[in-house]
Formats: C-alpha cells, structure tokens, sequence
C-alpha cells in the first residue's frame, strides 16, 4: 500500500520521539508538509532534520502539552507555517503509572487534555480543509484494567470514549475521527527497551503475552495511523484500531 499525501499538511503533537516520530516520519515520506512538537529540545530537532530531507516544508516548535497556553499558541503557528491543517495526530502521553495525584494529574493533562485542546485549537482550519481527519493515540492500557498503570490506563480509556465523541461531533462537517490503540511496543530509548534491561521479568512476561514473540515496531503504528488519515479511509470515523500483534490472545 503506497500513500500520497501531497499537498496535505499534518501536524503531530508530541511527534519527536517513538511512536509520534515515526508518523512524522511516515507522512513526510509520503510528501506531506509536517509540523511536530515536544518539550525536549534536542529530540525535536533531529527530528525536524530528518523530516527536512524529504523536501517538504517543515515546521517544529516546543510545546509543553500539558499547557493549555502552549497549546493555544503552538496549533495556530504550525497552521501558518503550513499553510493550514488537514490532518492533525494527538500523541502525547505523561505516562502516569502511578495511581497517585501526581500521576493522575499528568494524565489528565496531557493524555486527556492535550487530546481536547489541540482538537479545538485546530477545528478552524480542519473546518476549511478537505476531507480532513484526527487521529488520536490510545493504548491498549485503556481497553482493560490493569493495575500497573491505574491513571495511565484511565486517560487512554478516556481518549477512545471522546475520540467516538469526536467522531459523533464532527460527522456533519465531514472531519473524521479514529482512535489508534498499540499495544506494546518497542523502540530506542522507549519504555520496553528500558525495561529490557532495568526490569527484565516484567519485559520477559510482556513478551510472553505476543503471540508473535516480539514487541511491535513504532512504524507498524505510523502505518495504520497513515491509512485512518488517508482517503482510502474515507468511509471509516469512530473506530478503536487495535496496533498490537494480537498481544492478549494468548492465555
């Protein structure tokens, strides 16, 4: 399956590491004009170089998710910097495990929140678009309790029930709305290759529950994330799509 995504402009939250760079990645392949944010200066702008070698404009700011007024700021520039917004990513996560006030609140504010913000912050110029789309980032966390990551997995289940909303809201103006959920999945300096070596039971008894014998690869998310943005997915808004290897099916 090739994408063409000429001519099209996707901003990323939270797009310079993992998972969220390589849709990034994905889309400027495709020749989309991307924009990306992140707080960590340094990861934003490698990222940034590698999305300027494919030719296509470009655009990267920091931008702190968890802050509304960052937020407020960061859409608006990336549209002007494009040109507009066709396609916007909701990636970000705070990785809240615990299930104390401090996690909670980080989960809140940048799983869920972010999610909600940049998706009012970009309607104007998703309004003007054609066949514009959202794409937000769950996890399977948000599809069944666990408790290793209370809060985490709380704002994911959040961020699939309004991704639905979305959806729901939007079907009149034409905007799409679907939810990518991965399941584990592996990359460099990512949580499970830090696992791997800081916790190596826990990674072990992960990878025992993938049918496949291996942790997912963040572009086998990009992949499906290009497809829901794309028009071969003209007909599909509202859908929870599991990225996971089927992760769980063995018992």
């Amino acid at each position: 399956m090739t994408f063409d995504f000429r001519g099209r402009r996707v901003v990323v939250a939270g797009g310079s590491r993992g998972i969220g760079r390589a849709i990034a990645l994905g889309f400027a392949e495709a020749g989309a004009a991307v924009s990306i944010c992140a707080r960590g200066a340094a990861a934003l702008e490698a990222t940034r170089a590698e999305l300027a070698a494919f030719g296509n404009p470009v655009h990267a700011a920091p931008c702190d998710l968890a802050d509304a007024a960052a937020i407020a700021a960061y859409i608006p520039a990336a549209a002007a910097a494009l040109g507009g917004i066709d396609v916007l990513v909701n990636n970000a996560s705070g990785f809240g495990w615990s299930d104390d006030e401090e996690s909670w609140k980080l989960s809140i504010d940048v799983d869920v929140m972010a999610v909600v913000r940049a998706s009012h912050a970009a309607m104007p110029f998703l309004e003007q678009a054609e066949a514009a789309a959202i794409v937000n980032i769950a996890s399977g966390s948000g599809l069944n309790p666990s408790a290793r990551n209370p809060a985490y997995g709380a704002a994911k289940a959040a961020v699939i029930h309004y991704t639905r909303t979305q959806a729901a809201l939007l079907a009149a103006t034409g905007i799409r709305a679907n939810c990518v959920a991965p399941g584990s999945i592996e990359f460099p300096g990512g949580l499970w290759e830090q696992r791997r070596t800081s916790d190596p039971a826990l990674y072990q008894a992960t990878l025992a529950t993938c049918p496949a014998g291996r942790m997912g690869r963040a572009e086998e998310v990009a992949n499906v994330v290009l497809f829901l943005a794309s028009p071969l997915a003209s007909w599909v808004t509202a859908q929870i799509v599991g990225v996971n290897g089927g992760q769980g099916l063995r018992r």
